[in-house]
């Protein structure tokens, strides 16, 4: 089933087009991963699908994002609700600087989610237990977030996107910072995600790519070169831009 759509998608930093006629189909519980070049565009369109390029100046958009057939930049769409449907993970761990249970048990209340203390409790252990994290932390739930390794700090951050319950779950190159070790356990994670969430992933590593994804579009100066399933793209790639990154030929 279809979860996200984008037609004739275009973003602008000022004079700057930065993604041209983006048309992409995204399957609903399905990894789909976005490999490019550096400044190709696949941040901005991750940031796109839940519109934190709002915050951006000067940003301006055409097009169309839908979202469970809902065009999310139609003006009479509530940012906020997008926001909490789809969720996000950045490259490095963004941690409040407070406890493990307020990391989490903030969105709740901004969110509406839960206010009473018995129910947030259980959705922190629900989500710590989710991404694994539960056994290790039990007994430094009030301790603080930042002294957690990198590894669980970014655990605790899809943690606390699931405890908002979204659709939809954004990676902006969720193991850039981690070791080969810490990435397999992350990638391990998001490979059991699939199963309730439709997953959005933006990668360097071609190799975690091929490892997790279903589907994966090549960007290449803000265009979407080519979008077809993972084995497809690295074993039998109909465009040879695609073919000659993918081969590791590709130059800028």
């Amino acid at each position: 089933m279809l979860k996200i759509k984008a037609n004739n998608f275009n973003l602008y930093y000022n004079d700057f087009h930065v993604l041209k006629n983006i048309n992409i189909d995204i399957e609903e519980k399905k990894i789909t991963a976005i490999i490019g070049p550096s400044g190709c565009g696949k941040s901005s369109f991750l940031k796109s699908i839940n519109r934190i390029n709002d915050i951006v100046e000067y940003m301006r958009v055409n097009g169309e994002i839908i979202i469970s057939g809902q065009n999310i930049y139609d003006k009479r769409v509530d940012v906020n609700s997008v926001r909490k449907n789809v969720g996000m993970v950045f490259q490095r761990p963004n941690l409040f600087p407070i406890s493990i249970y307020e990391n989490i048990s903030f969105g709740l209340k901004i969110n509406k989610i839960a206010n009473n203390k018995s129910t947030i409790m259980a959705i922190v252990e629900e989500s710590l237990s989710s991404v694994m994290l539960l056994h290790d932390v039990k007994d430094k739930l009030y301790k603080s977030a930042l002294l957690l390794t990198l590894e669980q700090q970014q655990r605790l951050c899809i943690a606390r996107v699931l405890a908002i319950n979204p659709q939809i779950i954004l990676f902006d190159e969720p193991c850039s910072s981690l070791d080969n070790v810490a990435t397999k356990k992350i990638e391990e994670l998001i490979m059991k995600l699939r199963e309730k969430y439709t997953v959005v992933l933006v990668t360097h590593n071609m190799q975690q790519a091929a490892r997790i994804s279903n589907d994966t579009a090549v960007m290449i100066c803000g265009r979407i070169i080519e979008f077809a399933s993972t084995e497809q793209i690295f074993t039998c790639p109909s465009k040879k831009e695609t073919e000659s990154y993918v081969t590791g030929r590709f130059m800028i």
